[in-house]
């Protein structure tokens, strides 16, 4: 007789981690989506190595926030649109949701640009493929096969692997990149500034919240596989932003050092060319499909399902639409508004990429002052609220993203007062 196979317990906890494991490196990887490689991509080729500091301690700041939510989505086992509802009523909920469709619609518009772009350099108009794209995720994601095509488009996002390829093999100095990692640089310059923004809110990003909390708590995730979900989020944040830091590093050292400042979807296909030469625009625009396509098909959906759960309307694409016109109604508009905006004659594609996460920082912190009145709140938490460290970090990412938004509004003034 066949004696039972007694797993140890190390293999075990990897067991866990494996069914766990999700909402934090889905989230911390979407960081990488069309327009986090426009930001990533401008800044690099802009400032050089200096944005590496910001991504290090931006990092840090995803990892307290992220914890946070899959916190509260394990200990309630609700949303956080849901949570903000029952404790702040509906005019409060009612200003969230709307800096959540604002800041969502941005990062939507920035996905179809992103498609437009990698069209583009194809050579498909931006007229024909963003229309037809939108309306082909539309059906996929309202049909429910959306998850027969997900896989692929995953492949088509690890792209994102080749800019540490590329990395090791330009051999950038390895002591100057050390030194602007640890040794903070910041300008008081409008540009620098939006920059700064725009990093921010690609990488710690209203709808990351929403979806994390929703994601955990969906999963029915429980106390006992709290400290899983912690990891998860802390590799996810951490591999999410090495990708990040690495098209930084490649970025300035290819196209800083020869004073080529990234505007286009052109520009940022050049530094892939040490990898695969002259496919380095095959590569980087397959990459960025796949990326906005990805995002496209996760971000106008979490945003109405959000705005739903917060006003208790219907919702789901299992109800027809006589059954929930707000919820389909609401998607629609997000895509269809963001398709009109690209579509704009002369409209440049890359900047919109960028802008759209500058705005997305700028109506964070209206997310994050909830959040954290939430996580302290000892009725709702009980012994699972905030420490006093976490705290600290997350007000002070609060107040940090407060004050640069200040910044950018006084230097702006300053420039134009003649």
């Amino acid at each position: 007789m066949l004696k039972k196979f007694k797993a140890p317990l190390w293999l075990k906890k990897v067991g866990i981690y494996l069914a766990v494991l999700g909402p934090g490196l889905i989230t911390a990887s979407a960081d990488n989506d069309a327009p986090g490689i426009a930001t990533y991509s401008m800044a690099g080729s802009t400032y050089g190595y200096q944005f590496l500091s910001i991504i290090l301690m931006v990092t840090i700041g995803e990892i307290v926030i992220q914890e946070i939510a899959a916190r509260m989505g394990v200990v309630t086992g609700k949303g956080t649109a849901d949570l903000i509802r029952e404790r702040f009523g509906v005019k409060v909920t009612a200003f969230a949701m709307l800096s959540l469709i604002l800041a969502n619609l941005g990062t939507t518009v920035a996905q179809i640009a992103g498609i437009a772009a990698s069209a583009e350099l194809f050579g498909v108009s931006r007229y024909i493929a963003a229309p037809i794209a939108a309306l082909l995720v539309s059906i996929a994601v309202l049909r429910g096969s959306y998850k027969h095509i997900e896989k692929i488009l995953l492949v088509l996002s690890l792209s994102a692997v080749s800019y540490i390829i590329t990395v090791i093999m330009v051999k950038p100095p390895w002591g100057e990149v050390l030194q602007a990692t640890i040794v903070p640089q910041f300008e008081l310059e409008p540009a620098f500034i939006l920059a700064v923004l725009a990093t921010i809110g690609t990488t710690i990003t209203p709808w990351g919240v929403f979806y994390m909390q929703a994601s955990v708590a969906d999963k029915g995730l429980a106390i006992k596989d709290y400290q899983y979900t912690k990891l998860d989020v802390t590799f996810g944040a951490a591999w999410g932003n090495i990708i990040s830091a690495f098209i930084v590093i490649s970025t300035a050292a290819t196209l800083y050092i020869y004073g080529i400042s990234v505007e286009t979807a052109e520009q940022a296909a050049l530094v892939l060319a040490p990898l695969a030469g002259d496919a380095a625009r095959v590569l980087f625009s397959a990459g960025l499909l796949g990326a906005s396509l990805l995002a496209l098909s996760v971000l106008p959906l979490s945003t109405t399902y959000a705005f739903c759960e917060a006003f208790g309307f219907e919702r789901g694409l299992n109800r027809r639409f006589s059954e929930a016109p707000v919820f389909y109604s609401i998607y629609a508009g997000i895509i269809g508004v963001s398709v009109l905006i690209v579509l704009i004659p002369g409209i440049p594609l890359f900047p919109i990429m960028w802008l759209s996460q500058t705005f997305n920082a700028v109506f964070l912190p209206v997310l994050l002052v909830l959040v954290l009145k939430l996580s302290n709140n000892e009725s709702l938490m009980g012994q699972w609220k905030n420490k006093r460290f976490q705290n600290i970090l997350a007000w002070g990412l609060t107040v940090f993203i407060s004050l640069v938004t200040l910044a950018l509004l006084v230097t702006s003034f300053w420039q134009f007062t003649p």
